[in-house]
């Protein structure tokens, strides 16, 4: 429910704004403007249906800017503002503004005007969606017949309410209506997909071909060249899922009937690639699942020749060349990250602005863990996970490195906020070169190190079951530490 001072607010800026929506005719184009509380930068950029850059929009003294998209291709674009990322629906004619606080970027942002209501829409049932989905560890532990009931009774009461949306609202375009159903069913997919992972774990997993007949239905229903979803996250979330799931029927040929599952093993981790080049067709959505698969298995701690023997069954594939150049560069950045090596030494810069080489502050033990202003969550998780490591290991240090490129203040602000001890909180220099050479693709990893600088582990990661058995082993070998008791 907007407050009064929102709708106040939101009627200031048509006021300013209006005479611009007004007096042209129906044409192929739409306006997007809007206000941003506490903007982290000075500029948004607008991205096209394809992930393009249509334009980068500099706001004024009010923090307000306004923008007209001529040509418009109808479908689903996006904004960026300081690493906060938003997708919107534009269709011909729209002229939307939007409000939005970025402290509380996805629960603030409320459109208004022309091509609103379905963006309003669009919000709730992704942040919807997303609830949902964090329940899914929970969820996982149903018997299959239940869990699949239970996932296909939600399906069906999320697509009643959008049903009764749509009879309040009978305007709506019929493009809105597939994106709104797409993002219902293939969330609803991709909890099914996923769930045989949760459920079975590594040693039963072979017990996937003993779901029900039905489980799987959904399957007849995909469509792997929806072009117009190639960037839609409920999509690809699905894409990903079902890919590893369709691979794992591979994987039991290749064999023993009851072996453990190895989510690592290069056969598995080809298979996965094949079946990507052989059902998809669309360039885009193959090439970016081409990239994301092959880069999972190429992170982590493999051998050299591993990965260049996925990296080549990769290039094989792939025929987006700007990809094909960053997984080169990722092979070669990792070359320098194998264990036995020392840490590359960046250059990092602690909370009073003093400058320093990561391996002179390095003389214990050390995990080093990553965090982004932009990701709340993972931010205050990493923080509180590592508060309890520290009082498992005593003997170690925790050195933490903010990856952004924002404006130094709001990294600060939030180990205000929180109360972080000041003293191990650093970010890059140089962001952009520093996550590229540490290879940085994901928020959760860490790398560990010994008190020399020396790697130890190139890509672990906290919120691993096993992070704390894998990092006793490791530091147990080099005589680091005397195994601990207490329980984290």
């Amino acid at each position: 429910m907007l407050t009064q001072r929102i709708v106040l607010s939101f009627a200031l800026l048509f006021t300013a704004f209006g005479c611009q929506f007004k007096g042209e005719n129906v044409n192929n184009y739409a306006y997007l403007g809007g206000e941003i509380i506490n903007p982290k930068n000075k500029s948004v950029v607008i991205y096209n249906t394809k992930g393009q850059i249509l334009d980068s929009i500099t706001l004024d003294a009010n923090n307000r800017f306004i923008y007209k998209i001529d040509n418009l291709n109808p479908g689903l674009h996006s904004i960026t503002h300081g690493g906060e990322y938003q997708m919107l629906l534009l269709e011909p004619s729209d002229s939307i503004m939007f409000r939005l606080n970025t402290y509380d970027f996805d629960e603030s942002l409320v459109f208004t005007g022309d091509g609103a209501r379905k963006n309003n829409y669009l919000i709730k049932s992704y942040l919807t969606t997303e609830k949902e989905a964090k329940k899914l560890v929970a969820y996982s532990k149903m018997e299959p017949e239940d869990f699949n009931a239970f996932i296909e009774k939600r399906r069906l009461k999320q697509l009643d309410e959008f049903n009764t949306f749509l009879t309040r609202n009978e305007n709506e375009s019929e493009f809105f209506k597939s994106i709104i159903e797409a993002n219902i069913n293939y969330n609803s997919y991709a909890d099914k997909e996923i769930y045989p992972f949760a459920y079975f774990g590594n040693n039963k997993l072979i017990h996937i071909k003993d779901l029900p007949e039905d489980f799987f239905a959904h399957r007849k229903h995909i469509n792997y060249n929806s072009s117009h979803l190639s960037r839609f996250f409920a999509y690809n979330r699905f894409l990903f899922s079902h890919i590893d799931n369709l691979a794992t029927h591979e994987y039991y040929k290749n064999h023993p009937f009851h072996s453990k599952f190895d989510r690592h093993a290069m056969d598995y981790n080809k298979s996965k690639l094949d079946l990507i080049d052989s059902i998809i067709s669309d360039p885009i959505i193959k090439n970016n699942l081409l990239k994301y698969k092959a880069r999972e298995y190429i992170s982590y701690n493999h051998t050299e020749d591993e990965a260049n023997e996925l990296l080549n069954h990769y290039l094989e594939k792939s025929t987006n060349e700007e990809d094909k150049l960053y997984m080169n560069d990722l092979v070669s950045s990792l070359k320098l990250l194998r264990q036995g090596n020392p840490l590359p030494n960046i250059t990092i810069v602690n909370y009073n602005d003093t400058e320093h080489h990561i391996n002179s502050i390095i003389t214990k033990p050390t995990i080093i863990y990553f965090w982004s202003s932009n990701s709340k969550l993972q931010y205050r998780n990493s923080h509180y996970m590592v508060d309890k490591l520290k009082m498992h290991f005593p003997q170690t240090d925790f050195i933490s490195i903010n990856v952004n490129d924002n404006t130094d203040k709001y990294w600060k602000k939030i180990i205000d906020n929180y109360n972080y001890p000041t003293i191990n909180e650093f970010k890059f220099k140089n962001s952009k070169e520093a996550r590229k050479i540490l290879a940085v693709n994901y928020l959760n990893k860490c790398i560990i190190v010994d008190e020399n600088g020396i790697i130890l582990h190139p890509n672990a990661n906290i919120f691993n079951s096993n992070f704390i058995e894998t990092l006793e082993d490791l530091l147990q070998q080099k005589h680091l530490i005397v195994k601990q008791d207490a329980p984290l």
